[in-house]
């Protein structure tokens, strides 16, 4: 794989504040980041918090660590161009093209003011009457350029200070008393001072572009090293299951190991070729940021108005929202393989399923309950880690985010990105409901669990029967019933499945699933049916469990 250093360049990892490598990155809320001491002297020296970048503000300064993962990244990179700085030949800064004064005769000295009404750039010395002589001092100076008569109509030969709306031109003001009497007519000062502010809202756009794909660069990285980790993980596996085989199995082993690191090859591969298209991106907007830049400060309102159609929108680029690398735990493979070796194989098959078990549980995460979220019916522990429905409506505060009729709650911790892993105890229940949902699904009225509506569920009803809340419903035939159910996520590879943790048996999949939203961890006890199904659901490991 390609080292961060050949993937980023310094502009992709420049603090926004400092305009410098980073120091200490730290990343706020809303995803950008900076410099620690320059996000520090920032907020000191404003009265509000808010992100220098996109204006977001917080209620109050957050505790801010540092994102060791750019800071490796900026590290990295400040050695690489140190050691080419010392090769590298000193570059000479760029000159800025003369204009020379029109009334020196002897020697030509370079101008400092260009003035519209004599149609005459002056050095500093000839420039003298223009400050002290009454009539001249009217005359419309701008700064030395060398095509005055652009500047000038050329049907009138006065000064084009005004700006025709209807033909979208330049005119004098002879020009408005003629052919654009009728016009809607402003000085174009004015003009200018629109043009610019559009101007800026397209620069806006375009530094939010560089801003996504930057951090879509990040993700893209991350992604590419989570799947070599998982690559890694599978070979050792496999090199497990296969020590104990005959020479046979190692033909098998050895061809296993090849396809995975063709696929991991192919997944790197992928991933330098996005990282390519997203720089070529970055570049490209970053030049016309430039542009943008220098023509918002610029005082030429001509030329200002001359190139405004070319830059008025941003560059054409490509919509990465749901672009991603190939990063899944390759079990199939390794089962294929294992499958064609029949009864030689059949004890390292039973081994599978405990290994993808433990290799999934290592995206634990701790969730806890919402007690926002939570039915009024629901009563949930102190540590918000057990939920169990009441009989009676507690008296609990209006919240859009609650569900008011089925009894549900959701977990605090919200997911955009990556694998996470959870287990939750069902024992001693007549029916419950399992499962993630996403951030804008329904929460109000009688709900209808699919994948369409945003849940991806399985719950058990009337002791016995389970089900899979797939489009349409599907019935699952377990061989036994289920102590404590693991639900794995992952979110760019848009899988959701359920395990019985126990058994160390798959119960169900939703695959193929397209994530944009947060998924929050999904919780329902069922009703308490006179103390029938009184027992908690509980989120473990906890230490009665344990």
């Amino acid at each position: 794989m390609a080292s961060s250093s050949s993937l980023l360049s310094e502009d992709q990892l420049r603090c926004s504040i400092c305009l410098d490598v980073f120091t200490d990155p730290v990343t706020t809320s809303c995803g950008h980041n900076f410099c620690r001491v320059c996000l520090k002297e920032c907020w000191d020296s404003s009265s509000r918090c808010q992100c220098p970048v996109c204006n977001t503000e917080f209620p109050t300064r957050p505790e801010l660590s540092v994102n060791t993962f750019i800071s490796g990244l900026a590290a990295q990179f400040k050695k690489s161009v140190q050691l080419k700085s010392s090769r590298a030949p000193e570059k000479q800064p760029s000159k800025r093209k003369r204009v020379i004064c029109d009334c020196c005769s002897d020697k030509k000295l370079e101008a400092v003011k260009s003035c519209l009404d004599c149609g005459v750039s002056y050095c500093k010395t000839h420039l003298a009457l223009h400050k002290t002589t009454p009539k001249l001092k009217k005359h419309k100076l701008m700064d030395p350029v060398e095509n005055l008569e652009d500047y000038i109509c050329q049907k009138h030969e006065i000064p084009l200070g005004l700006f025709c709306r209807d033909d979208q031109t330049s005119v004098c003001q002879f020009c408005t008393e003629t052919d654009h009497k009728t016009h809607n007519i402003v000085p174009i000062e004015e003009e200018s001072g629109q043009k610019k502010t559009r101007l800026v809202k397209t620069q806006g756009e375009v530094q939010q572009k560089i801003q996504n794909r930057l951090k879509k660069i990040e993700e893209i990285t991350h992604s590419a090293v989570l799947s070599r980790k998982s690559s890694e993980k599978e070979k050792a596996d496999s090199v497990e299951v296969f020590r104990a085989l005959l020479c046979c199995i190692m033909r098998s082993q050895a061809e296993l190991l090849e396809v995975m690191e063709e696929k991991q090859k192919a997944a790197e591969r992928q991933a330098e070729e996005f990282i390519k298209e997203l720089e070529q991106e970055i570049t490209e907007l970053k030049r016309r940021d430039t542009e943008l830049e220098q023509l918002s400060h610029t005082e030429d309102h001509l030329h200002l108005l001359q190139v405004y159609p070319s830059l008025c929108s941003p560059p054409h680029t490509k919509n990465w929202t749901e672009v991603r690398i190939n990063s899944h735990l390759r079990v199939e493979p390794l089962r294929r393989a294992l499958t064609q070796l029949q009864e030689e194989l059949s004890k390292e098959m039973e081994k599978i399923p405990e290994i993808k078990i433990k290799r999934i549980q290592q995206h634990a995460v701790d969730v806890t309950l919402d007690p926002d979220t939570a039915h009024p019916k629901l009563l949930l522990s102190d540590d918000g880690k057990q939920v169990t429905c009441g009989d009676k409506r507690q008296h609990l505060p209006e919240n859009p985010a609650r569900f008011d009729y089925c009894v549900c709650v959701l977990g605090k911790e919200g997911f955009s990105s990556g694998r996470f892993y959870y287990e939750v105890q069902i024992s001693g229940k007549t029916e419950w409901d399992l499962g993630v949902v996403r951030e804008s699904s329904n929460r109000n009225g009688q709900i209808k669990a699919s994948p369409k509506n945003g849940y991806w569920t399985i719950w058990l009803r009337n002791k016995a029967e389970y089900h899979a809340l797939d489009s349409p419903p599907v019935p699952l035939f377990l061989k036994q019933a289920p102590q404590k159910v693991g639900v794995f996520v992952d979110y760019e590879e848009g899988l959701v499945s359920f395990y019985d943790v126990e058994s160390r048996s798959h119960v169900y999949s939703f695959a193929g699933q397209s994530f944009t939203e947060k998924l929050y961890p999904f919780f329902s006890p069922g009703l308490n049916y006179g103390g029938k199904s009184s027992a908690p659901l509980i989120i473990t490991p906890d230490e009665r469990y344990t």
